[in-house]
């Protein structure tokens, strides 16, 4: 080992260390190999132009931070809704997606997570957001979450193939943790429009926080569903309805026979 080597770790200092990046959400790896940013700062501000310092602003001209983000929020919202509307087909809101940079999960996410299945199949699917394994596959609902939605739609005489799965938040948020309203207000016009395109019979929201986003309420996912709602879209009405999210089922297995009824009335609506 040279001097410029740093310091090898013991057994029990690497575990604190994991345990202390996934604390911090960081529980993925992006690269083959490490790189030492903080090594990397000194040369990239040597090689830095010099820039005249701006001129000081009175803090009387400055409004308050809350405005600040309150501004920033609505008109990302803005810019979404604006460029939603422009997709005239799936792959072009897609590529409208992958050039939205109004939504800052983007910034940390692998990639974009934007639909599986049969685009223009009668039943579609809506979760909340991309998981650890959705965000290195880039499909929707393909960790433990997505084997037991296979098996739900099995039962029913359907597979991944005949549907059409979508979230209303197409990137992870670091640590799989919730995404914030803003996150959500910002992507809702292009999981609206992506609806609109898709032009399912029938829209299930796997979910409490799906259901919630979509219908615009803030009844719990217990009372929400098993109950059939009209949503509308692109000027018509679909037939909606909420179910229990497989992750909740494979916390609470007893609460399948709840999901088991949704996804009978399912079955029934597209008879």
């Amino acid at each position: 080992m040279t001097n410029a080597d740093p310091p090898l770790l013991d057994t029990e200092e690497a575990f604190r260390l994991l345990e202390w990046y996934q604390a911090m959400g960081v529980d993925i790896a992006i690269g083959e190999e490490g790189r030492d940013r903080f090594a990397e700062l000194p040369a990239k501000r040597l090689a830095a132009p010099s820039v005249a310092s701006p001129p000081l602003i009175p803090v009387t001209a400055v409004p308050a931070e809350s405005n600040v983000l309150a501004a920033s929020a609505e008109e990302n919202v803005m810019a979404a809704r604006a460029a939603a509307t422009k997709a005239q087909s799936l792959d072009e809101l897609r590529a409208l997606l992958e050039a939205f940079d109004g939504c800052a999960l983007k910034m940390t996410a692998t990639r974009l997570v934007f639909s599986d299945g049969a685009p223009g199949a009668r039943l579609m699917l809506i979760g909340e957001a991309p998981g650890r394994d959705e965000d290195r596959e880039g499909r929707p609902f393909v960790g433990r979450s997505g084997q037991l939605l296979d098996k739900m739609l099995a039962a029913i005489g359907l597979d991944r193939a005949a549907v059409y799965i979508a979230n209303v938040v197409p990137w992870r948020p670091p640590g799989n943790r919730t995404p914030t309203p803003q996150e959500t207000q910002i992507c809702l016009p292009f999981i609206q429009r992506q609806i609109e395109l898709a032009e399912p019979d029938v829209v299930v929201f796997l979910g409490g926080s799906a259901a919630q986003s979509m219908l615009r309420t803030s009844e719990g996912i217990l009372r929400l569903r098993g109950r059939w709602h009209d949503y509308a879209v692109g000027g018509s009405n679909i037939r909606a309805m909420a179910t229990l999210h497989p992750a909740f089922l494979l916390r609470s297995p007893l609460q399948k026979r709840l999901a088991w009824r949704d996804f009978l009335a399912i079955k029934k609506a597209l008879a």
